[in-house]
């Protein structure tokens, strides 16, 4: 499978591809739902527990905290809303009709903060169902290459920079499911909207105004927009909403396949400079933990390549099979990929749009391996945010240096839970033997 056709594309027929694989094993888990399947817990451990004795080694009480988030927001809920619309969501069931609709902040106030994962990091698994459950999603199904007047209104929201007023009536009051995916942020109360209205103008910079009036391909769109300095998160939106590429061709895209998407493209297109810079000449090791995740990015000289390790540890609610840890492993070579990362999906192009940020910064290029090792407590999936940060926090602080590949994994390794020799059994780029790298 190429990306040579159209690049992105490739990316969301492969997602599309395994969407009845990705339903059934991790998305659409309702909050107490997922946790009931996690072991050991079960009705008669939570009656004995009853919520204070941790016995499923769960603190604090998931099962308590869900209805302590819950019941004041259903007292929010009704069937008419007015507030603040920070993006639109688009899902990707029933592709190629989906249902598409804005969503609108319960709390005015942080209505921009509660769909915006750059500014998350620090927060714990609760504070961020918190933020979430405080968004409600409209939903309405439309056909992908439509062009409704509910659209192109979903389209104005989306461009806007600032979250817009609006006023939505639905055909019965939303309800409250916490719903997670491994790629999109937690979605919180959902309703099926009969209509809204927008009531005061958009805030739609002229860049972008003028970027998706011209007739230019989506890959070139985003790109543009975001050398001048629009983050992933806002254009992750804006190819959703169908507002990009040649107007022929223009549609709207799943926000879990744009998330992706738009990491992929910037990666690549920054990744044609930095094949013609300088080579780093030392090791170099960082690392970062947040939300139960530890990654340890180690840059080794040489021309490009990339590599990431995906590590869980047994026992989660995505390994409950499994009595050992299970190591995911992608990987690419100084040409690039030619298939979709199908083993770690969008936490393999979020990690490497961190990297490829990173050397672009530094002006330099690098083989990169990255380490990531996901631990019991991860219990809920956030979306891929999450390791777009994670590396991206380890890459600002100063680096470990180091003269040699052996002493660069001597100080890996007495971070990391498994063996370093698991890995290397499975990877690519530290296989190669280089005589210079062991000296």
């Amino acid at each position: 499978m190429s990306y040579k056709k159209k690049p992105g594309c490739e990316i969301q027929k492969a997602m599309q591809k395994t969407r009845k694989f990705s339903e059934g094993k991790f998305c659409g888990f309702k909050i107490s739902e997922g946790n009931f399947k996690m072991r050991p817990m079960s009705k008669e451990l939570c009656l004995i527990c009853k919520g204070g004795r941790a016995l499923c080694g769960i603190s604090p009480c998931p099962l308590l905290q869900r209805i302590r988030i819950q019941l004041p927001i259903q007292k929010k809920l009704s069937k008419d809303l007015f507030g603040p619309s920070p993006s639109i969501f688009v899902g990707h069931q029933g592709y190629p009709d989906v249902f598409l609709g804005p969503m609108t902040s319960l709390d005015p106030k942080n209505a921009s903060l509660l769909d915006d994962p750059s500014r998350w990091y620090g927060s714990d698994f609760n504070e961020i169902i918190r933020m979430r459950s405080l968004l409600v999603r409209s939903k309405r199904r439309q056909g992908i290459r439509e062009r409704t007047e509910f659209i192109e209104k979903s389209m104005e929201l989306a461009l806007a920079t600032k979250p817009t007023d609006i006023e939505v009536e639905f055909n019965k009051k939303p309800i409250y499911s916490m719903r997670f995916s491994p790629i999109s942020q937690p979605m919180g109360p959902s309703g099926v909207i009969e209509r809204f209205k927008i009531t005061e103008n958009p805030k739609i910079p002229k860049k972008v105004d003028s970027v998706v009036s011209d007739e230019i391909k989506a890959v070139d769109a985003v790109f543009e927009l975001y050398k001048n300095k629009f983050d992933v998160y806002y254009l992750t939106t804006v190819l959703s909403s169908g507002a990009m590429g040649m107007h022929e061709n223009r549609k709207l895209v799943p926000t879990r396949w744009s998330i992706t998407c738009v990491d992929d493209i910037i990666a690549k297109e920054l990744m044609k400079e930095i094949r013609d810079f300088p080579e780093i000449n030392e090791f170099l090791v960082y690392e970062n933990t947040y939300l139960e995740n530890h990654f340890e990015i180690l840059m080794i000289p040489g021309k490009w390549e990339f590599e990431q390790f995906e590590a869980w540890a047994p026992k989660t609610l995505w390994t409950l099979a499994h009595e050992k840890p299970v190591i995911q492993e992608e990987y690419e070579s100084y040409k690039g990929r030619t298939q979709y990362a199908f083993k770690e999906g969008g936490g393999y192009y979020a990690g490497r749009i961190a990297a490829v940020e990173k050397l672009y910064k530094m002006r330099k290029q690098a083989r990169v391996v990255i380490f990531r090792e996901i631990s019991e407590g991860y219990v809920i999936p956030v979306g891929v945010w999450e390791v777009r940060e994670n590396v991206r926090r380890a890459l600002e602080k100063n680096p470990q240096k180091f003269g040699t590949l052996k002493d660069a994994l001597g100080d890996i390794k007495s971070r990391l839970r498994i063996p370093i020799s698991e890995y290397i059994k499975r990877g690519e780029i530290l296989k190669q033997r280089r005589i210079n790298e062991y000296i």
